[in-house]
């Protein structure tokens, strides 16, 4: 079973254009994902995949990149046509596993790369993806951090921008210590017969009420497994969480 680490990178932001290009330390955003990527050992390779030609050049400066169409709707998407720009210089089936890497998150552990692929010696896993513990009210209850409950056997229930579960009867202060809560951690691996099927699904209502493609992908009835890590990895959405950096980070 093949391992394949794609890095979707977009130059058009509407909160932060020119994202992968942003400089952290005397690296940009996206050299530094590619690095920690590249230091997983279960891949077989790591490609970013943009439809920017001034990000396709700084990639290749060191590492590999393949150019994608701009008609993509997601990171999703543009994983799919990547792995039919590559699998001419390398054969990838459909039980072979596609691990979709966010190219905001510049902090990316191996560690959790790693783990997200373990969950793939289940041969039952078709989609898999990562949750950390929240510990922050700020995480809780700001819409831009996606919270996640899962069942006993470590399946995905439901995704939401919303703090999930609502506790009934407790001030909203103490729903940390009512609860354990958790937070997606948003990078996704799928099997490459999985990631065919899914990208071809439309619209669902929930996904477009909360803007998360994997509740289209539940609502069709693909489960989702996930796996939790205890790495902090912060990604950057906007120039302000660029600044806000914390020294140790750069």
């Amino acid at each position: 079973m093949k391992y394949i680490g794609i890095i979707p990178a977009r130059y058009a932001s509407t909160r932060f254009p020119g994202k992968p290009l942003a400089m952290i330390g005397n690296k940009s955003m996206i050299r530094r994902v590619f690095e920690q990527a590249v230091k997983c050992p279960v891949f077989d390779k790591v490609v970013v995949a943009t439809d920017d030609e001034r990000i396709l050049h700084h990639v290749l400066e060191f590492g590999e990149a393949v150019m994608t169409g701009s008609h993509h709707r997601s990171g999703t998407d543009r994983c799919l046509e990547a792995t039919s720009l590559i699998s001419g210089e390398q054969e990838i089936g459909d039980k072979d596993v596609v691990i979709n890497i966010q190219g905001d998150e510049p902090f990316i552990q191996p560690e959790q790369i790693e783990l997200l692929a373990s969950l793939f010696q289940n041969p039952d896993t078709g989609i898999s993806t990562l949750v950390k513990h929240i510990t922050r009210a700020e995480e809780l209850f700001s819409p831009n951090i996606v919270k996640v409950v899962f069942d006993r056997n470590f399946q995905a229930l439901y995704f939401s921008r919303s703090p999930i579960p609502f506790i009934r009867g407790a001030e909203q202060d103490q729903w940390l210590k009512q609860h354990h809560f958790f937070r997606h951690v948003g990078m996704y691996a799928y099997r490459l017969g999985v990631l065919k099927k899914i990208a071809s699904l439309p619209f669902g209502d929930l996904e477009k009420a909360e803007s998360l493609e994997q509740l289209r992908w539940m609502q069709e009835g693909y489960p989702i497994h996930v796996a939790e890590t205890s790495y902090d990895s912060p990604g950057i959405d906007t120039p302000e969480d660029l600044r806000r950096l914390p020294p140790q980070w750069l």
